[in-house]
């Protein structure tokens, strides 16, 4: 198949589809404005509401807070344009913790126990990956699975308590300052900004969002949608390990119970912030407000002396409204795609 027909088939698939001329467009005015507009109305509610909730310190204690969710969120933006899902983030996030410390205490080099802490996490959802495209096993129930085994290797290896060092080597990361700003939310923001130019720069990006577009048309253009599909967990993977590496750094020790129900949060900000669950549509700069919906939502709630039960129905209600807004931008595009489908002949 020639190039031009493959540039023009990404070029269908990665489009947000809201050339519906004459009507309002819902799904792509919320993924553009929408979104924003509820984060600054959500600010100016706390800042009346919340006491010292606009404080410099308490700014940076959000920042700081919301790192590792926005992280393991970003990750989580790539399996999710494909139309995948991965509930192993939060135990991925533990097993990493754990490598990277017991690494550290055992005496290896501070960059060698943080890279093996990132390396054990893409190792996961290299395994995730590859039953989910080459066996073409649901996802849904392979990282269910991987969420109860790794839970499990987790406190396998630490023998279900927690390994504590208040001297860890690579526990700046964590708690740390660059230019008076948090280390973790550093981190982050770098984090973002290579996702972003990985998924809007690159040609790979384009072929993430045409295998969640269409993996059918996509295979026909010729992109290996396998290896695609592979790829996109091994990313979540890898930004899971990250995130547990910044976890143990924060703790300084390594909790094998780290990262418990950080799925749901994760999948809520990637949700929240306009990517489909039925893949092919979204941004990345769309998760982070997500996540910083949710880091603000807590933290407010946190300062109002809300319940903690009270928080939880709070938060529910967050990730039900999330889903709905997905179904809702979904039914005019499956309108608009029947639409486009040809009618069969004869």
């Amino acid at each position: 198949m020639s190039d031009r027909t493959l540039e023009t088939t990404e070029h269908t698939a990665t489009q947000p589809e809201s050339e519906t001329k004459g009507s309002f467009d819902f799904a792509y005015w919320w993924d553009r404005v929408g979104i924003l507009l509820v984060l600054i109305a959500l600010v100016i509610l706390m800042a009346a509401m919340a006491p010292n909730f606009a404080s410099v310190d308490n700014l940076l204690n959000i920042a700081r807070s919301i790192a590792i969710n926005a992280i393991l969120a970003a990750g989580l933006t790539f399996v999710i344009l494909t139309a995948g899902i991965d509930l192993s983030v939060g135990s991925t996030l533990a097993v990493a913790g754990v490598v990277s410390v017991l690494t550290a205490v055992a005496g290896m080099p501070t960059p060698v126990a943080v890279l093996l802490g990132i390396l054990a996490g893409a190792a996961a959802g290299l395994v995730n990956g590859l039953l989910t495209a080459y066996l073409s096993l649901a996802a849904f129930i392979v990282t269910l699975g991987s969420m109860t085994y790794l839970r499990g290797l987790a406190y396998t290896m630490t023998d279900g308590q927690p390994v504590v060092d208040n001297m860890l080597s690579f526990r700046d990361i964590g708690n740390g300052y660059f230019a008076g700003i948090p280390a973790p939310v550093v981190i982050m923001v770098i984090v973002y900004a290579v996702a972003w130019f990985v998924l809007e720069r690159t040609r790979y990006g384009r072929h993430v969002y045409a295998v969640g577009g269409n993996a059918e048309a996509a295979r026909l253009a010729g992109i290996n949608v396998k290896r695609v599909i592979t790829s996109v967990y091994v990313i979540g993977g890898a930004c899971a390990g990250l995130a547990g590496v910044i976890f143990a750094a924060r703790v300084v020790s390594a909790q094998p119970t780290a990262g418990t129900s950080y799925e749901l949060d994760a999948i809520a900000a990637v949700v929240l912030g306009g990517t489909s669950l039925m893949g092919g549509r979204g941004r990345i700069a769309g998760t982070l407000i997500g996540s910083i919906i949710l880091g603000v939502l807590s933290t407010g709630l946190i300062l109002m002396n809300v319940p903690f039960f009270t928080q939880l129905l709070i938060k529910g209600a967050v990730i039900i409204f999330a889903v709905a807004v997905d179904s809702l931008k979904q039914g005019p595009l499956r309108l608009h795609r029947r639409a486009a489908t040809p009618a069969p002949r004869g």
